[in-house]
Parts: structure tokens; C-alpha cells; sequence
């Protein structure tokens, strides 16, 4: 357990640097990053999309660049305690950029060595993209802790607890459901299952 959350840790604070490093680049639009939005929008625009690159485009390195700092601060704050789910769905945010920078890197004319360094950027989008895979794997828990929480919220016809269909075995359920309490999902989204627990 000790080795998952140094392990945990040691992924999250890796991948929030790279993550914020990369800002001053995306947001000052230095021209390292006009050669490689540009030559992914030129691409873009072959497809018959011209724009989605371009500084108002859907995946422009303004919305992807805050996308990274969403993911970076949740990486930080999930390492507080109780708040692994905050951490868990950072983790999946930076996989999915990750899996978009290592896949336009290989599969478009950007290529591994945009800017003519060594490959360096490419192999730090690998690296991430490897981190958040092994921290998706640590989080797994409350990653699926966390989308049954949000089924709970978001979907109306959710299964009712068990607690519940035999409180009424008559069928007057509907009438007589108010008076059990139930926990809090909002609550849970961020703290767990165990969280209501603690309130009582």
C-alpha cells in the first residue's frame, strides 16, 4: 500500500510539471508552438477541417493548454487525503491529451522531432502517457467508485438499493421511500463511499 501511494504520488508530480511547463509555451504563443498547431491545422485542413488547430479551433493550444493545467491541479489535490478521486479523474484527463499529443505525433506530418530537438517533446508525451496508464491502474477503484456515484446522480432510473425494494414489499415504495435516509452522491463524487459515515 505504502509503494502504490509513493508510486501514485511520484506519477502525479511528474506529470503536473510537465503539464505546467508546457503552459508557457501554449499560452504565449511562442513559436515553438505556432510550428507545431500550425502544422497540425495544415493537416487538419487537408482533412477538410481547416481551423480545428487554429487559435479559435476546437483542439487549439489555448483549450488544450487549460485542459493540461485542469489536469495538473487535479493531480496536486488528489494527493490530499480523502481526495483520490480528484486525483483518479486527473489522471484520466491526462491520458486522454496524452493519447491525442502521442498520436498526432506518430499518425500526422507533425512527426517525433517537430521542432528539430531531439525528440524530446515526443518523448515526454510518451512518458506522461505511460504515467497516467499505471496511475489509471492505481486509481482504478475510484475510478469505478466514481462513475457509479455519477450514474447515480445523472441517471434518473438508477436501480434502487436493496435496503429500499424490501422496506415496502407491498409495493407502496414510491410513498414510503422518503423516510429512509439515503447518502449524500454529490458527496461521494470526491470523498468515497465512506465519507457519509464519518458526518453521522
Amino acid at each position: 500500500m505504502k509503494f502504490k501511494s509513493i508510486a501514485a504520488a511520484a506519477i502525479s508530480v511528474f506529470g503536473a510539471a510537465i503539464f505546467l511547463d508546457s503552459l508557457r509555451y501554449k499560452f504565449t504563443d511562442h513559436p515553438k508552438t505556432q510550428v507545431i498547431f500550425g502544422a497540425l491545422d495544415g493537416w487538419a485542413g487537408s482533412l477538410g477541417l481547416p481551423g480545428l488547430f487554429a487559435h479559435t479551433g476546437l483542439f487549439s493550444q489555448y483549450v488544450i493548454g487549460s485542459a493540461e493545467l485542469v489536469a495538473s491541479t487535479l493531480l496536486i489535490v488528489g494527493l490530499l487525503p480523502r481526495l483520490q478521486r480528484v486525483n483518479a479523474l486527473g489522471a484520466l484527463i491526462a491520458f486522454a491529451v496524452m493519447a491525442g499529443a502521442v498520436s498526432f505525433h506518430l499518425f500526422t506530418p507533425l512527426g517525433i522531432d517537430p521542432n528539430h530537438d531531439g525528440g524530446g517533446l515526443f518523448a515526454a508525451a510518451a512518458t506522461l502517457l505511460a504515467g497516467s496508464i499505471v496511475l489509471i491502474g492505481l486509481r482504478l477503484p475510484d475510478i469505478l467508485g466514481l462513475l457509479g456515484d455519477l450514474r447515480r446522480v445523472f441517471v434518473a432510473d438508477a436501480p434502487v438499493s436493496q435496503k429500499y425494494k424490501s422496506y415496502d414489499a407491498s409495493g407502496d415504495l414510491d410513498q414510503r421511500r422518503h423516510l429512509l435516509p439515503r447518502p449524500n452522491p454529490i458527496k461521494h463524487l470526491i470523498h468515497g463511499k465512506d465519507s457519509h459515515h464519518e458526518t453521522r
